[in-house]
């Protein structure tokens, strides 16, 4: 009987925590930030939403801002005309699967068939098959992990917490401060997940009214995740 349990904490830590551990801890296999410290890339996960993708499209277009957006498939079905802006509007578009599942929580091939089906839907709205993937929470689980394939998984170097609306848009400000360059910058366009708030984005959107100015300022280009990567 204890060999049967302790089989199956061995297989649950090297599912879970060992990937977390290799990825998120010491970047392995996966994209945290670039080389060029003349670039940040600022990118947005869980939409995109109605009310606030719109909103936050239109002061990133204002600053002449280009980011990436890491999308769910069941909302790119359902809101196909924002993919096609962000498209038209020059943003990269990247995966955060079909459903905001843990991928700790999934076998390998829901979480492959969820990749599939959100690359397809994204490819037959804009033409451009996606290669960047950042996985709900950047679990990572074994097979995502030793899997060889054509998604380059981006992670991040720095966060500002703002799934939740405790702090409001100072502590989204305070956070972004220590922006340095290369830095891949971890947001969000929806707070409909699990964990998140629903009307959190606005801070994040009243937030990156001055942080997106303080960013020039301190001499930073504001670019993709694709053009972060090129000095790699």
């Amino acid at each position: 009987m204890w060999v049967i349990i302790s089989a199956i904490i061995f297989f649950v830590l090297l599912y879970t925590v060992v990937p977390y551990f290799l990825s998120r801890g010491l970047g392995v296999k996966v994209f945290k930030r670039g080389r060029d410290l003349s670039k940040v890339a600022f990118t947005f996960d869980d939409g995109p939403n109605p009310i606030y993708t719109p909103i936050l499209l239109d002061l990133l277009k204002e600053n002449n801002v280009k980011a990436t957006f890491f999308v769910v498939g069941t909302k790119v079905e359902k809101y196909p005309e924002l993919i096609q802006r962000m498209h038209n509007e020059g943003h990269l578009i990247g995966i955060h699967n079909y459903l905001h599942h843990s991928n700790w929580f999934m076998s390998p091939w829901k979480v492959r068939k969820g990749l599939e089906e959100t690359a397809k839907v994204i490819e037959a709205i804009t033409g451009v098959t996606p290669i960047y993937y950042r996985p709900p929470w950047g679990m990572l689980n074994l097979f995502d992990f030793v899997r060889k394939g054509t998604y380059k998984i981006i992670l991040w170097s720095i966060m500002a917490e703002d799934w939740r609306t405790s702090g409001g848009s100072e502590k989204i400000k305070h956070r972004l401060a220590k922006i340095k360059g290369g830095d891949v910058i971890l947001l969000h366009d929806c707070g409909d997940t699990f964990g998140a708030e629903i009307d959190a984005p606005r801070n994040t959107i009243n937030a990156l009214k001055d942080v997106l100015k303080a960013v020039k300022t301190k001499g930073f280009t504001c670019v993709r995740v694709d053009e972060l990567l090129e000095k790699l």
